[in-house]
């Protein structure tokens, strides 16, 4: 009999037999896994949190309790990893002042961006530094875990930047993003190129282009990846529909479509981690599971991604 327990259904579910605090002790047994940073070795969970989407929109309202209790859940459960950037509206000062507020801020492994919009072809220097500094005063620390040039705006300036800033000892961590895959050429040339801790990439089961050279380039310079959009933002879980999960997935403890989604990335040898954005507690403790348990092999793999190329694609 095929698993049901569906994204929908596990939600609904939660939040009616189940209040969030009862339904989080679900996972109290279990430690998440966790990954080295190969530039360091420093171990990190590979279920994060990213501020984009619904989270930005969430912190812009203004009412920030269900942030608060995303973000104090990602910690409660073993998670670190917090991706934001100047670019997503509110999320970066909400936040840093949530996570002051509650006392988690050394908790969390704090990953920004900066993207100064280029005048002539060049980025302000003076303009990037400021807005780094902003960060800095948002974030409330004086040393950031991880920038990274956000959608390779004019690297050699702003990278320039941070590798200064790791120099000073401000910043531990630097890398590059982008998710557009008409830059991929550009990234490729980047890594072989510069001295990075990291880089962002989209990375879905449905959405496997960077398989081909962006990750075993970063697996031979030895970057960590973070995996941006493992859901296709929401394309997935349109793709799937009500579809129940197939009985295979019990043998690496997926319980819904989101664990499904999340431990097919996560599996990937150059993963570091993913950070999916949400702004729901039971979305949060979903996407958790995602980092519990057993991981599919490399042949579950393919037999994942065949199964999601047979689906329909999301209209």
């Amino acid at each position: 009999m095929a698993t049901t327990l569906s994204r929908r259904n596990w939600l609904s579910w939660s939040a009616g037999a189940l209040t969030v605090s009862i339904f989080g002790r679900l996972f109290d047994h279990e430690k998440m896994l966790t990954k080295p940073i190969p530039s360091s070795g420093e171990q990190l969970p590979v279920i994060g949190l990213g501020s984009s989407a619904t989270f930005a929109e969430t912190a812009q309202s203004g009412d920030v309790a269900d942030l608060r209790e995303v973000m104090m859940l990602l910690v409660e459960h073993g998670g670190k990893i917090f991706d934001t950037a100047p670019d997503y509206g509110a999320s970066e000062a909400v936040a840093g002042r949530i996570a002051s507020e509650a006392s988690i801020a050394r908790k969390i492994f704090w990953a920004t961006k900066v993207n100064v919009a280029p005048e002539n072809g060049r980025a302000n220097r003076a303009a990037a530094m400021a807005q780094i500094n902003r960060s800095f005063r948002r974030i409330r620390k004086r040393r950031i875990d991880l920038i990274q040039v956000h959608n390779l705006g004019d690297v050699a300036t702003q990278l320039g930047l941070l590798k200064d800033l790791k120099a000073q000892g401000r910043v531990r961590y630097i890398g590059v993003t982008t998710t557009l895959s008409k830059q991929y050429d550009h990234l490729i040339k980047i890594m072989k190129s510069e001295p990075l801790d990291f880089i962002g990439v989209n990375y879905a089961v449905d959405d496997r282009a960077v398989e081909d050279t962006i990750l075993p380039l970063a697996r031979d310079r030895k970057f960590a990846v973070l995996a941006y959009a493992p859901f296709g933002r929401t394309r997935l879980f349109h793709r799937v529909g009500d579809r129940p999960l197939p009985d295979w997935a019990a043998e690496f403890d997926a319980k819904t479509w989101a664990q499904f989604f999340l431990k097919f990335v996560v599996s990937h040898p150059s993963i570091l981690a993913a950070t999916p954005a949400t702004s729901q507690a039971k979305n949060m403790l979903d996407n958790i599971g995602g980092g519990l348990g057993k991981m599919p092999d490399e042949a579950t793999r393919k037999r994942m991604a065949a199964f999601v190329d047979g689906l329909p694609s999301a209209s």
